[in-house]
């Protein structure tokens, strides 16, 4: 559930508040609860329940009892027992859904053994809290360090200060069993502090740490997904998924949690089906199956002398030659029973206007060719004329002149035409 700064604007559009999870209400984090009690009033007489759930690093949460009969509410800090010191955490659930959340957890509400709430925290007590949570990033870098220098097979996934900050604890993750005696020693020594070493899983450690998966979305270990079931190969069978390492695994490199979530709904649809494994005997052979649409109950088979011709066949007609064939009876071909497919025309993308493909970028770029340097048409003339055999002897005076260099025409003379008469 989000918080109240969350919650839609007049527009309709979301308003968010920003604070990516770190909000004063508290109620944007990781499994949280929203209390949809908190505006009704007990009845006469009945106290509000003394315990109270309190959330710390990384989504961490513990329940604490409220032996102080102290007023809190969702988002005050506070100062909680831890050993030894006292640590820091934010509240995230107060009242009668804490108790449900008890009995949803395993933990007994009744008990002794639950730890109590010193007081909430002063600013003196956030300071060291701020103070430690700075230092715990350069830390872990060196702590990666000191553990490669010891060529330990491990990794520091997380490291998490006491509130006090008089305690370090360091989550690791490791294949095997791990000696890290000298690596605490080295560590202490570096950073002069209380050293505690917590393994967990791969799963853990993602949880942890968050990401986004293949899907677009965060992950669902580290946002509402509380346990973590196991995962087989036979999920992805079921599903006719390809065993493909690299599309199975997640971020964890285990089996990815979503192969169980219809996982179900396949068993149920799967249960109508013959057995994958079942052999049709005809007069033109026997004939085993390749392929099953488990939502469109077809299957598909082909004969054994020929498995380049598949038939498909819905799953009412595969009983029905089962049937025939434990009566010792043989159909005569499988041509009798299959169904033609219509197949659909493929659809091609293009815009509003028809004038885009997908795929006009995957095509290489022809090279384009040097365009080789022309010379003007008038120069070109000049060089042919040169060049002719008839005009090699002309003398220099015919040869192209710039208009600086001509000289001024001479005015023509006047022509005078005279008649020769014969005189009587």
């Amino acid at each position: 559930m989000a918080c109240t700064s969350c919650s839609t604007s007049d527009g309709g559009a979301p308003k968010g508040c920003k604070n990516n999870g770190t909000c004063g209400t508290d109620s944007c984090n990781k499994l949280t609860v929203f209390d949809w009690l908190s505006n009704m009033s007990l009845p006469n007489g009945d106290a509000p329940f003394d315990c109270v759930e309190v959330r710390f690093k990384n989504g961490r949460k513990e329940f604490y009892r409220n032996t102080e009969k102290l007023t809190l509410s969702m988002g005050d800090i506070v100062a909680t027992v831890a050993s030894p010191g006292h640590d820091i955490g934010i509240v995230t659930l107060t009242g009668e859904l804490v108790k449900i959340q008890m009995k949803k957890k395993g933990a007994n509400y009744l008990g002794t053994e639950i730890p109590k709430i010193y007081r909430k925290a002063s600013q003196k007590d956030i300071d060291i809290w701020s103070t430690a949570r700075d230092k715990e990033e350069p830390m872990k870098v060196r702590a990666r360090e000191l553990a490669i220098a010891q060529k330990l097979e491990m990794k520091i996934s997380d490291i998490e200060f006491q509130g006090d900050g008089s305690k370090a604890t360091f989550y690791y993750t490791a294949n095997d069993r791990i000696d890290f005696r000298a690596l605490i020693k080295d560590f202490a020594k570096e950073f002069s502090t209380r050293i505690e070493m917590k393994q967990v899983g791969f799963r853990q450690e993602a949880a942890r740490l968050g990401g986004i998966g293949s899907c677009g979305r965060e992950l669902c270990c580290s946002t509402w997904l509380t346990d973590f079931r196991s995962v087989n190969t036979s999920a992805a069978r079921y599903q006719q998924l390809s065993l493909n390492p690299q599309k199975l695994a997640g971020q964890c490199g285990k089996l990815k949690c979503c192969l169980n979530y219809e996982l179900d709904t396949y068993m149920d649809a799967l249960k109508d089906f013959p057995d994958f494994e079942t052999k049709l005997v005809t007069e033109k052979g026997d004939a085993i199956c390749q392929k099953q649409d488990i939502f469109k109950g077809l299957m598909w088979f082909a004969y054994t002398n020929n498995f380049a011709n598949w038939h498909v066949l819905k799953i009412d007609q595969v009983k029905e030659i089962v049937a025939e064939n434990k009566l010792k009876n043989k159909v005569t071909s499988l041509e009798d029973y299959a169904i033609e497919l219509i197949v659909e025309p493929e659809k091609n993308f293009n815009n509003a206007m028809g004038q885009e493909s997908l795929t006009r970028f995957d095509q290489p770029k022809a090279k384009k060719k040097p365009n080789k340097k022309r010379k003007p048409a008038s120069e070109n003339a000049i060089v042919a004329n040169n060049n002719k055999p008839e005009n090699n002897n002309r003398t220099t005076s015919n040869i192209r002149q710039t208009p600086a260099e001509k000289k001024p025409a001479e005015p023509r003379k006047p022509i005078i035409i005279t008649k020769n008469v014969d005189k009587k």
